[in-house]
């Protein structure tokens, strides 16, 4: 199973996803977890050793570039590059999970940096074909990857929603936007909830409910404050993590 989270920048999309990597290795389940973000943070949040040395594989230019076969001055680029050997050189392995720290090219003034990006989209792809486990892509906040056609072909999409007007605005246009790129399986799932009010608030605003309610934890900004790996908080979750994954292989 392929599944994609997104929202809004700031509603703890990472946050969520490592939870629920979390979950998933409780059951006993094989966890691949690719973070697509242009800011990425998932290795800390899953408690990866030395995680802030890791250098996300879309700053490495000079390897992408080699990788694309573009030479300098020359428009051509190798359409299908191989990756198989990145994918195992530059995958991650901690208690039992595995982690790809993809990153995301920043293209400054509308510039283009279309080889390197080829060559990070077919390892995504490579990826999202995986067999036997369940792979997590954690992606950019907004909607612009759904634009690009980014998490085409995953099976399922989580939209973070926090109880405010201009995050449910974005969570509504992503699911808008999922929906035309043929998503099987779209969800939302409050965060930051607390209160029956912000329950009562998202789903009167989004006119479904979220398939499962977060906690505002004062436990997840603890350990993020003392850079303590959020996957090991269990107190005051009320449960969450255990519902989505209920929700996602039975809903």
């Amino acid at each position: 199973m392929k599944i994609a989270i997104s929202g809004k920048g700031g509603v703890g999309k990472t946050t969520i996803m490592a939870l629920l990597a979390g979950e998933l290795r409780k059951q006993g389940r094989e966890v691949l977890v690719i973070d697509a973000d242009p800011s990425p943070h998932m290795a800390e949040t899953l408690g990866f050793k030395d995680a802030a040395t890791i250098q996300p594989i879309a700053e490495m230019t000079k390897l992408l570039t080699e990788r694309a076969g573009k030479t300098e001055g020359s428009p051509f680029y190798n359409l299908n590059p191989n990756v198989n050997d990145l994918l195992k050189d530059f995958m991650l392995n901690h208690d039992g999970m595995r982690l790809m720290v993809l990153g995301a090219i920043q293209v400054a003034e509308g510039g283009c940096a279309c080889p390197e990006n080829h060559v990070l989209k077919k390892m995504l792809k490579k990826m999202l074909l995986a067999e036997g486990e369940v792979v997590l892509l954690d992606m950019e906040a907004g909607v612009e990857h759904l634009g690009r056609g980014t998490v085409a072909g995953v099976d399922q999409l989580l939209i973070v929603v926090i109880p405010s007007r201009s995050s449910i605005r974005t969570a509504l246009k992503i699911k808008k936007m999922a929906e035309d790129v043929r998503i099987p399986k779209i969800s939302f799932i409050g965060n930051l909830i607390r209160n029956e009010e912000d329950r009562e608030f998202l789903i009167n605003s989004l006119g479904e409910t979220p398939i499962a309610f977060f906690p505002d934890s004062e436990g997840i900004r603890k350990a993020e404050r003392e850079e303590r790996a959020i996957i090991k908080v269990e107190k005051g979750l009320e449960n969450a993590p255990h519902q989505l994954l209920q929700h996602i292989f039975q809903g």
